[in-house]
């Protein structure tokens, strides 16, 4: 195999570990914490995990090991999407297992949560680890998006355990994904099959997060990653001084990618979905608002600039919301295969001003045509519009061309505009880790089977104090259901982790607010350039501004 010079040096990096986990093995003990309780519906939750509920929170420190001597079987998978840092949490499963018994086994399910249905797996060795130390995506066992949530999929996998002998699972993913690590866990312990279930806490949109979880894995890379580009994209605005680039970024249900890169870039706009719905902003007001600093910036002469869109922003406007719901009310059923066989576009639009409301229908006829082709693209497995497949970008750029036409006419707008665009999204997921999330996510798969020896099950592995150099990091671990609440999924009511959304009076987007009304007029652009691996630990080891703000070290 040709492997490029980076590669070769990244399969050499030594992760780093926190202090309490660097004593070896036999010198690492537990501390019991608190008992827990869920952060919402706590009678209905504990109702649902009688068996796991409540449990202490851990830490990881130094001090004779106490946990039971016996031979380990463990199984991994990766669920849901890629985030930079994966193969590291397998990696450090795998030294972590391997240090405390040689004889121990490392099972990899291929696929995410199918590869336990369907029994397909690798057993890892060194020579098969040692080919993704330290490097990006999930192409070591691959991943998926099958859930476990059935007490026919739990059957299957506790056949699976016995077959192989497995003593835990552990699971990569976010939050839907260690939701269903948390149901498994306690389907395991209910029917004392005596396999404990380990979860790690994955997404590169940042939103599984809360006072115990500082960081999930992955956003580090993926934003610095997004911020790089950017950042390029801001030096070419600079110096060709003729383009407005709109940037859409991963981020459907919150929008941290956006604030974080933002906050490294320090564009002219940038769009934050959560404050859109708390301000009940509509699609005319945002493009009024965008147009005001094009418009501002054009009075300077600068008839150029950069704006950052989150992927899932239209959901944040009410009256896109209202819209989208009617939408799928209009095509709910055999509509769809009525509304799919008219000859015409022309005939779909008068289906559809038939079928709306007067008022979504004024938001529907404001939308550029291809952007009203786009709602009614191939509907989600439920019917629903996939919103994911909306070009955000190029909506807001037209939007906003109308209302600068508009400012035109009445002679309050002399520039010129010209809009380019661009979306971010899988260019993130799979790069090589940062050092911290090489460092963060070895030391979550290495924590992992700490939890494990010591018997803890429906625990996620957790690591704090992030933002200070790893040799202080804290390790640990707590009980997922202390993340949950109730939520209506499907007609039903659910127990599921609760999603972390951009906190408005937060520490991160306060600082963005005292700021972007003077970047919006001003160049104010920062080049943060690419992820640096070699070097000072300043340059090389350097969090997210989201952490350093939020840990007030910025």
């Amino acid at each position: 195999m040709n492997l490029s010079p980076l590669q070769k040096a990244r399969y050499e990096y030594a992760p780093k570990l926190p202090g309490m986990l660097r004593n070896g093995i036999a010198e690492i003990c537990v501390k019991e914490g608190a008992e827990t309780s869920s952060v919402a519906d706590q009678d209905k939750i504990k109702a649902l995990f009688p068996n796991t509920y409540g449990k202490k929170e851990i830490t990881f420190a130094k001090g004779q090991n106490t946990a039971p001597a016996k031979k380990q079987v463990v199984g991994v998978i990766l669920s849901g999407g890629q985030a930079p840092g994966g193969h590291n949490v397998i990696t450090g499963l795998y030294d972590a297992l391997k240090a405390t018994n040689s004889d121990n086994v490392l099972y990899g399910f291929k696929g995410g949560p199918s590869g336990l249905l369907e029994d397909d797996y690798v057993i890892f060795d060194d020579a098969f680890i040692d080919q993704y130390r330290n490097t990006g995506g999930f192409d070591i066992i691959g991943s998926g998006r099958t859930k476990l949530e059935t007490e026919a999929q739990f059957a299957v996998v506790e056949e699976m355990a016995k077959k192989h002998g497995l003593t835990a699972i552990v699971i990569i993913g976010g939050d839907d994904s260690n939701t269903n690590a948390a149901v498994l866990a306690e389907y395991m312990a209910a029917h004392n099959t005596g396999v404990q279930v380990i979860g790690c806490p994955k997404t590169i949109d940042g939103d599984l997060k809360n006072e115990d979880i500082e960081a999930s894995f992955g956003f580090d890379t993926a934003t610095k990653t997004y911020s790089e580009v950017i950042g390029n994209i801001e030096r070419d605005a600079n110096s060709a001084k003729k383009y407005w680039h709109f940037v859409k970024v991963m981020g459907r249900s919150a929008s941290h990618v956006a604030l974080e890169c933002a906050l490294e870039t320090q564009p002219n706009i940038c769009l934050i979905g959560e404050e859109v719905a708390a301000k009940k902003m509509s699609l005319s007001s945002i493009a009024g608002y965008i147009a005001d600093s094009v418009e501002k910036r054009a009075a300077n002469g600068d008839n150029f600039g950069v704006a950052i869109i989150p992927e899932g922003i239209v959901e944040f406007v009410p009256e896109f919301s209202v819209l989208i719901a009617e939408i799928n009310e209009l095509l709910a059923g055999s509509k769809t295969d009525t509304f799919n066989a008219l000859p015409s576009w022309n005939e779909k639009y008068d289906f559809i001003k038939n079928g709306l409301t007067a008022e979504s229908f004024a938001v529907f006829d404001i939308l550029p045509t291809g952007i009203q082709q786009q709602l009614f693209l191939e509907r989600d497995p439920h019917g629903n519009v996939q919103v994911s497949l909306i070009e955000s970008e190029k909506l807001f750029s037209a939007l906003v061309k109308d209302e600068l036409a508009k400012r035109k006419e009445a002679g309050t707008y002399k520039g010129k505009f010209n809009a380019l665009h661009h979306f971010f999204g899988y260019e993130g997921r799979c790069a090589f880790p940062s050092n911290f999330d090489a460092d963060y996510c070895y030391s979550l798969g290495y924590n992992a089977f700490m939890l494990i020896s010591y018997g803890y099950t429906g625990y996620l592995s957790k690591v704090s104090n992030l933002s200070k150099p790893a040799d202080e990091w804290i390790a640990g671990g707590m009980p997922i259901t202390k993340m949950m609440n109730m939520e209506r999924r499907n007609g039903e009511d659910k127990p599921v982790i609760r999603k972390a959304l951009v906190e408005l009076d937060g520490a991160p987007f306060k600082y963005f607010a005292a700021h972007r009304d003077a970047w919006a007029v001003e160049t104010a652009f920062t080049y943060p350039g690419a992820i640096q691996y070699y070097g000072p630990s300043e340059v090389c080891d350097i969090t997210t501004k989201t952490l350093a703000l939020e840990k007030g070290t910025m």
